[in-house]
């Protein structure tokens, strides 16, 4: 069996653009991940039975996204003690507003980090992501300190 340490899962296949996001970036600080699409509706014992097997597979944290009713996040954080990251999707009817407040209104003792909508809280998620890790991994500590330091440059050289 293949170590994994983070696994980014979509409510659905329609996600899988956002989702890369946060693969790309996952990829690019050599973190290994796995992209599944499981649902918190549609597949429920399945998305349990993937979250309870989690740590024996090495996952230490969980990007879960999705839209609409949003419960993904919220259900995998029931099924296991892994921290798990929402991103709430953009939707057609409500811009995404309905899925941030699925996955943001936690019930307490049941933790969800949130993350923006859409694209930019996939980012987010993958870097949030890394710096779990990054607690007990000191080169991907430094990595990522790498990564802000080189933002710094970027914004910095900025002429304008």
């Amino acid at each position: 069996m293949k170590k994994v340490d983070v696994a980014v899962i979509m409510g659905s296949k329609s996600d899988l653009g956002v989702a890369r996001e946060a693969e790309k970036i996952l990829k690019e600080f050599k973190v290994k991940c796995e992209m599944k699409v499981l649902s918190a509706h549609r597949t429920p014992k399945a998305t349990a039975k993937y979250v309870e097997g989690a740590e024996d597979k090495g996952i230490k944290v969980i990007i879960a996204l999705a839209g609409k009713a949003a419960h993904l996040a919220g259900v995998i954080a029931a099924h296991t003690v892994i921290p798990v990251i929402g991103v709430p999707m953009d939707t057609r009817d409500l811009k995404g507003i309905d899925s941030l407040f699925s996955t943001v209104q936690m019930p307490a003792g049941i933790p969800v980090a949130c993350m923006a909508i859409g694209t930019t809280g996939a980012k987010n998620a993958a870097l949030y992501a890394i710096g779990i890790l990054a607690l007990s991994d000191k080169m991907l500590g430094k990595r990522l300190l790498g990564y802000r330091k080189e933002q710094t440059r970027s914004i910095l050289k900025t002429k304008i």
